[in-house]
């Protein structure tokens, strides 16, 4: 054990009851899954897994902390502000831990059209910085791809740039 770990060890763990006040302070400022708010508790307790796992329950039954809510905030907001498509948000969301119940739950309040509307403004910019290049068609539906959109839904967008410009 390094100097540093036994510091740290020597540490006393702050009470339950004021971890569990700050993390409901933060979960009232944005959401939260039970992924991330267990990580938090977890460092929080100086890594004392039973009070870290109280804590979440307890952040879980009085309703700071929901997963199916966070997926609904998170797709909405990575579709709308970030321009993900629905597959980099599903990864994004499985990577967290989330049930595939709440991550479907939480897709389907995406708004689609809003959600086309933004591929093809995605596709139009980029189209404009490929134009000259020979592969450009090739780099805009890897562009795509990579953003998160099916392919089904970029390549009638990117067959209409090519053609017209």
């Amino acid at each position: 054990m390094t100097s540093k770990e036994k510091e740290i060890s020597k540490e006393k763990a702050p009470s339950r009851e004021k971890v569990l006040s700050a993390l409901q302070a933060q979960c009232v400022k944005r959401e939260y899954c039970v992924s991330d708010i267990s990580r938090k508790a977890l460092e929080r307790c100086k890594g004392d897994a039973d009070m870290a796992a109280w804590i979440v329950e307890s952040l879980k039954a009085d309703k700071f902390v929901d997963d199916a809510r966070y997926a609904s905030a998170f797709a909405r907001e990575k579709s709308s502000l970030t321009g993900w498509g629905p597959i980099k948000v599903r990864f994004a969301l499985r990577a967290k831990g989330l049930s595939d119940e709440d991550i479907s739950a939480g897709l389907s309040e995406v708004d689609v059209d809003a959600a086309d509307a933004r591929l093809k403004k995605l596709l139009s910019a980029k189209w404009k910085s490929l134009s000259e290049d020979k592969d450009g068609r090739l780099k805009l539906i890897k562009f795509a791809l990579s953003r998160g959109y099916e392919y089904s839904k970029i390549e009638p967008l990117v067959d209409e740039l090519t053609r017209h410009g």
